[in-house]
């Protein structure tokens, strides 16, 4: 293997350790301001280290074709170290600021969607329950003109009948079947 193959693997490996301590910090950071669950972060801690893997293996491959040599670990250390020395602060600010664009874009979301459906949804849900009220009043007071204007028919005949009911319910064999019910209940 030639020394200009090793220096585009070193590179190579360089920029893979590079990414690794980019897709660390933004991770690091989304995990501390979303506040995952224990499972989720171990789950999450997985697919990192299975993407890290899956890139260096890769670059490896394509750049010595997967020998793997003390420089291909020089370079990863390499990349991470200059990564972390360098950019590594700014990439953090830089994800706090996106998180807080995206917070801000997704309020403004909600709010807008609230305008555009719910308000005339609440429009609508108002103008339904005010008619509903209108056709109620004027039901009871179709109802109330019914009931004045039949009085005749149903009055007499109740005033009549409420003798007989009385002494439908004063009866002998009723207040005996009221007083054993009574009686039962209380046992």
């Amino acid at each position: 293997m030639n020394p200009a193959v090793q220096w585009m693997t070193l590179l190579y490996l360089a920029g893979a350790g590079a990414m690794m301590g980019f897709a660390f910090d933004a991770y690091r950071v989304l995990s501390q301001r979303l506040r995952f669950p224990g499972w989720l972060t171990a789950v999450l801690d997985l697919l990192y280290w299975l993407a890290s893997a899956l890139l260096v293996f890769r670059l490896l491959y394509e750049g010595n074709q997967g020998q793997l040599r003390f420089y291909a670990f020089l370079g990863l250390f390499l990349g991470v170290w200059v990564y972390f020395l360098i950019f590594s602060v700014t990439v953090q600010k830089f994800v706090v600021m996106l998180i807080q664009v995206v917070q801000r874009v997704w309020k403004l979301l909600v709010k807008l969607l609230g305008i555009v459906i719910g308000m005339p949804l609440i429009g609508i849900w108002r103008l339904t329950r005010w008619t509903l009220r209108l056709l109620a009043a004027v039901l009871r007071r179709l109802l109330k003109l019914a009931l004045w204007l039949t009085r005749p028919l149903w009055h007499f005949p109740v005033k009549w009948l409420t003798p007989l009911y009385d002494r439908l319910l004063g009866s002998a064999p009723l207040t005996k079947l009221k007083a054993w019910i009574a009686a039962k209940k209380q046992r």
